[in-house]
């Protein structure tokens, strides 16, 4: 084969493919710091959070309100026309009444009120926790759109080299038929690859616009780039924990499992209310009355009324509502237990399957990485041996092939291994916005 064909059957360099993977970012694009800020910004989901937070908080003076005093007043007036008949004389009498009252209750023994308190306050950390979660839950939801446009980018551009190759190879399939030195069912075949990698090419553009309209829905406001990862990327054990380290800080850290511990709290103090309703309650009572004309007894009379004492309610029998409101509440603390057993088992078995994965994408992604340099070496020596004649064209395409798939591989392997760094994170729930300023740091 001569130096000329050889030349019409070689594809892109490698280093337009390389440039075209790894292309530094431009003033447009937006960083994964931008993303994540507007993101806190305008995601609904996020934004809902916030305010469900702000609500939570309001149950811990709710429930303290119940030990402190109440204090209410009353104001009454009102024209009266009295009859009054003595069987002889008959009495008419208009006259105003009026009432005013001022009262202070202040509970002093009340498992009620005390029971209400303890579950404002296990209310109030359970917003505080669930919004613990929905912090780490839209750190999640940007980073992984953000790596998804990047990954689609990548396969976009593997998928147009591929289809660049398919278009070369026919040129030369035509060229060679042409001087009697190939046969139609080479350029048949060459041109069956071509049209399938077309409609890769807009699948990929499909799939890249998708992921664009995913982060931008997230983000707030529209996306039309993104950083490009660094070259030379490589991967490392986050902390260097070991599982059992991770495990521990879960158990004592994850948002999820707080949530639920909390609402064990607030299940139990739900129980101690109902139980309530068979206990007295003790209320001190000062009470201060003026009226004027206020029955029938006392026209033209005004009164003052200063009164100081105790109140004891107790309570006796309620149709059977107080044992069964206990039994009810009983049940839901045994739910809650039950449920916070289950999301344990749940969050550790996520803990373990991001650890694994972190633990194996080192070594997955050093491998990849030899394995892009050897496709490299592959391609340049079959290109020697096309020259030599020992090596066809197909040799050629089958090394390119190679390295296109060992370059997707790699940077699918990358992406996977930070989102599982920040799950691994967010199952022991640690990951805050600082992990997303340093995961930026590897973008440009």
């Amino acid at each position: 084969m001569t130096v000329s064909v050889l030349k019409k059957i070689r594809l892109l360099p490698l280093a337009l493919g390389a440039a075209l993977l790894l292309q530094g970012g431009s003033a447009a694009a937006m960083s994964l710091t931008q993303a994540y800020q507007a993101a806190l910004q305008n995601d609904a989901a996020y934004r809902a959070a916030v305010y469900a937070n702000e609500g939570g908080k309001e149950n811990r003076i709710l429930g303290r309100s119940a030990l402190l005093p109440v204090i209410s007043g009353s104001y009454g007036l009102n024209k009266n026309k009295l009859t009054t008949d003595y069987g002889t004389l008959v009495r008419d009498q208009d006259y105003k009444s009026r009432s005013a009252v001022l009262q202070l209750r202040q509970p002093v023994i009340s498992l009620d009120a005390l029971a209400r308190y303890k579950q404002g306050v296990a209310q109030s950390n359970y917003s505080a926790a669930q919004f613990e979660s929905q912090e780490q839950e839209v750190i999640l939801r940007v980073t992984g759109a953000y790596l998804d446009v990047l990954l689609r980018e990548d396969q976009l551009a593997l998928s147009k080299i591929e289809r660049d190759m398919y278009a070369e190879q026919r040129k030369v399939n035509d060229l060679l038929f042409s001087k009697g030195e190939g046969t139609r069912t080479d350029s048949l075949e060459t041109q069956s690859r071509l049209d399938l990698a077309e409609a890769m090419v807009l699948e990929a553009q499909d799939n890249l616009m998708t992921a664009l309209d995913t982060l931008t829905g997230i983000v707030g406001e529209e996306v039309k780039q993104v950083d490009q990862l660094r070259p030379g990327f490589r991967a490392t054990l986050a902390d260097g924990r070991s599982y059992d380290a991770w495990k521990q800080i879960a158990m004592e850290s994850n948002p999820e499992l707080k949530t639920l511990r909390f609402g064990m709290d607030v299940a139990k103090q739900e129980v101690n209310r109902a139980r309530a309703g068979h206990t007295p309650r003790l209320d001190f009572v000062g009470t201060l009355q003026k009226s004027d004309s206020d029955t029938t007894n006392t026209i033209d009379q005004k009164q003052d009324l200063r009164s100081i004492g105790i109140q004891v309610n107790i309570p006796i029998y309620s149709g059977g509502a107080v044992s069964a409101q206990t039994r009810q509440a009983a049940a839901g603390f045994g739910k809650a237990a039950e449920d916070l057993q289950a999301q344990t088992d749940k969050v550790l078995v996520e803990l373990r399957k991001n650890y694994n994965i972190m633990v194996s994408s080192v070594a997955r992604i050093d491998a990849l990485i030899k394995a892009v340099d050897s496709a490299s070496l592959l391609i340049q020596a079959t290109e020697q041996s096309i020259k030599g004649g020992v090596r066809i064209n197909l040799d050629l395409l089958t090394a390119q092939r190679q390295l296109f798939t060992a370059q997707r591989d790699l940077s699918q392997a990358r992406y996977n291994y930070m989102i599982a760094m920040l799950r691994l994170r967010a199952a022991a729930g640690t990951l805050t916005g600082e992990d997303v300023r340093m995961l930026a740091a590897f973008f440009q």
